[in-house]
């Protein structure tokens, strides 16, 4: 199959924008600033808790315990939302929160913590962040040495980054060997930002190579995506698909896509690549169509009817995407308003029938869904209360973006 960008979103589908965001949603801007003002309050409250540790990836019973920075890959949507609020709020307690959580980061890189893909959320959230924001050098190093084992991770034959496991292990688990999955997309910014904070082209040759790998395999030709895609990392030849969180093989994890949506928005910008811009409007095409009345999805959206357990996190995610995906388009398509309207409607959803209670939760968002399959939903979690303030700041706030 031809490689090209173009060749490669020439294949998928579109299904169109649908009708309903062709109108522009009826939210008052006041309403979302009064939300990020509400959502920042909380970050206050939660900051004496979590100033040097990390509210776990989901809450128990929508109370988030906390958890120290030494695996996983959730930590840094929390420092996320502290650099966040010191930048909408101008207080330094959030600032003085985030640089003490990024000494954890620097740890995690020193002991070798780092056979992972999640790099990119870990780093780019922490430590891009905070040199944009400060213009401290240590905290560039910090990001430019995550992109380094970030690119160790690359399989040149299949042209992937390996999600899971450590590549060069003894005794890799043969499941993880040559598997990528859609997140990583959310991932490849951190390369994009490496080369052009260091000059050097390789990082974002990765990026790229690994985009088009994920829309050859991962995308599909009706503007769905697989979760996993396995190839031989010798032969580079392609092995077959497999969900991990999804609820079967073939069907549309919500999460996944809105990953999807967003990455390849984020992508089309780094590489001046409008054929990015093209699959990103085709996969937020498909979810747009499929996504509930109230504009925040199922888990998975091709669960049976009574499965109606949602995703707000899925919601939170796919509203960054279609904002940014709208910055791409051409200034003179309409798409770029409609996926605004798409984007507002889903924030104002967001605010007026998911937000946590404060005197029950420490979180934002309820009804997320980590894991279905291992009964964690109906929870928060940490990313979707990270991408809900993104979201409500990109809405209200002149803001120059992490990723």
């Amino acid at each position: 199959m031809p490689r090209a960008p173009s060749a490669l979103a020439g294949v998928v589908t579109d299904e169109g924008v649908p009708e309903r965001y062709m109108e522009r949603a009826a939210v008052d801007r006041s309403d979302l600033q009064t939300r990020l003002s509400d959502a920042t309050d909380r970050i206050d409250e939660n900051v004496d808790q979590f100033y040097d540790r990390f509210p776990g990836p989901s809450s128990d019973d929508l109370v988030y315990q906390p958890t120290d920075n030494t695996d996983g890959w959730t930590a840094s949507f929390w420092t996320g939302q502290c650099w966040l609020a010191h930048e909408v709020t101008g207080r330094e307690r959030f600032r003085d929160a985030a640089e003490t959580q990024l000494r954890t980061f620097g740890r995690r890189l020193e002991e070798g913590n780092v056979k992972t893909h999640d790099l990119g959320f870990l780093y780019t959230l922490s430590a891009v962040a905070g040199y944009e924001i400060t213009g401290n050098e240590r905290y560039r190093k910090m990001a430019v040495t995550s992109a380094d084992y970030l690119t160790d991770r690359f399989w040149d034959a299949p042209g992937l980054i390996q999600a899971w496991g450590d590549p060069d292990g003894p005794g890799e688990n043969d499941w993880f060997r040559g598997r990528m999955i859609v997140d990583t997309m959310m991932n490849l910014p951190l390369l994009f930002w490496a080369s052009e904070t260091t000059g050097d082209d390789a990082y974002a040759a990765i990026a790229e190579t690994h985009a088009r790998t994920n829309a050859e395999h991962v995308v599909r030709p009706d503007g769905s995506t697989f979760h996993t895609f396995k190839c031989d990392v010798e032969s580079g030849e392609p092995l077959g698909e497999e969900t991990h969180q999804g609820y079967a093989d073939d069907s549309c994890w919500a999460r996944g896509q809105a990953w999807a949506i967003y990455g390849y928005a984020l992508a089309a910008e780094y590489a001046n690549e409008p054929a990015y811009a093209d699959i990103a409007a085709k996969l937020a095409n498909y979810y747009l169509h499929r996504v509930e009345s109230d504009h925040v999805p199922r888990w998975d959206f091709d669960v049976p009817d009574d499965d109606e357990v949602r995703d707000t996190s899925a919601a939170a995610i796919a509203a960054c995407g279609l904002v940014q995906l709208a910055t791409v388009l051409p200034v003179a398509d309409n798409r770029a308003d409609w996926y605004r309207n798409a984007a507002l409607a889903t924030l104002d959803s967001l605010g007026a029938h998911y937000a946590a209670d404060h005197e029950q939760s420490n979180g934002l968002l309820t009804d997320a869904a980590y894991q279905r399959g291992d009964g964690d939903y109906d929870e928060c979690c940490i990313w979707g209360d990270y991408f809900y303030v993104e979201g409500l700041v990109r809405a209200t706030e002149q803001w120059r973006r992490y990723w």
